[in-house]
């Protein structure tokens, strides 16, 4: 008789008395328990930010994957550099358009982009059910959705602050005054960032409705394109009443008219509503700045409420 592998237990085959042995057996291969280190949950957190962030881009996906992105990318810029060749050529004394009205004005190029990228960052999650293993360990649930959302504020701000960091290098180029273009710039910046989180919060929220993509693409078009082409519409009506006051009022009713009346009002900017009215009054901006808040935290409590409910 042969002698036995080491760490190996012979089995009985099938078919042959119990007392006759067989030819299997079952190797002790000398599984370990991983006793490395343990990165935890701020790891986990970093990690998949990072994962969400770069998604959003189509960075490490297939080259399928980075289309949309890259060519919705290059139309926010290109008509940027196009202001910036126009500037320096003609040696203007200021830029044709400032910084936050240039970002007002891309909203359907940039609504497209977060339409595509939202669903993108949780649909796929819930429809491949990969959720609960995310819940298993380290993360938890407040841990996955703050990472989505900071991801998704990231990508957008990168999106639209891009092509404002485009206009500040041509304004330097063309030779504008240094204190006024940094100043707009800054501003700029704050606008992109108002812009990303309160977008961002809306679209996640309305993404992780449902498992399905398609769906989630078309509901952020809606939320985000319909409120706001209706708000340009009744503003116009309004202005040629000469009703300026309830134009302000009017343009609560959507997130771009939104953060334009917030920039126009804290940021040293021009508003785009229709038949260019008085800038808001004291009471319609605080209001403007309170509905911010509330939605941004309102659609934060709400991606917690709808991962509490995806259980292990």
């Amino acid at each position: 008789m042969s002698p036995e592998p080491h760490g190996s237990t012979p089995v009985a085959t099938a078919g042959k008395p119990p007392g006759q042995r067989g030819e299997d057996v079952i190797h002790n291969i000398g599984y370990r328990n991983y006793d490395g280190p343990r990165l935890g949950r701020g790891y986990a957190r970093t990690s998949l930010f990072g994962q969400s962030l770069r998604g959003a881009y189509g960075l490490g996906r297939s080259a399928r994957s980075k289309v949309l992105p890259m060519i919705l990318f290059a139309v926010m810029c290109v008509p940027a550099a196009i202001v910036v060749a126009v500037t320096v050529f003609t040696k203007a004394k200021e830029m044709p358009i400032d910084y936050n009205a240039y970002v007002i004005q891309m909203q359907p190029v940039i609504g497209v982009y977060i339409a595509a990228m939202a669903p993108q960052a949780v649909s796929l999650d819930l429809r491949f059910r990969v959720v609960p293993l995310y819940f298993s360990r380290p993360i938890q649930r407040g841990d996955y959705v703050g990472a989505k959302y900071a991801a998704l504020s990231a990508a957008i701000f990168v999106f639209t602050a891009t092509s404002v960091l485009i206009l500040y290098v041509g304004a330097m180029l063309a030779k504008l005054d240094f204190g006024d273009e940094t100043k707009g710039f800054a501003y700029g910046l704050v606008c992109c960032a108002v812009f990303s989180v309160l977008h961002a919060g809306i679209a996640l929220t309305v993404a992780a409705a449902t498992p399905r993509r398609g769906f989630g693409v078309a509901a952020i078009i809606a939320v985000l394109t319909i409120p706001y082409m209706l708000v340009n519409v009744l503003q116009g009506i309004l202005a040629s009443q000469d009703n300026t006051d309830s134009i302000g009022w009017i343009g609560l009713a959507s997130p771009g008219s939104l953060v334009d009346g917030l920039q126009s009002k804290f940021l040293d900017g021009k508003h785009a509503f229709p038949g260019g009215p008085p800038d808001l009054t004291s009471a319609q901006a605080s209001v403007y700045a309170l509905l911010t808040v509330v939605l941004i935290a309102g659609t934060y409590a709400l991606l917690l409420r709808r991962y509490r409910k995806a259980g292990l």
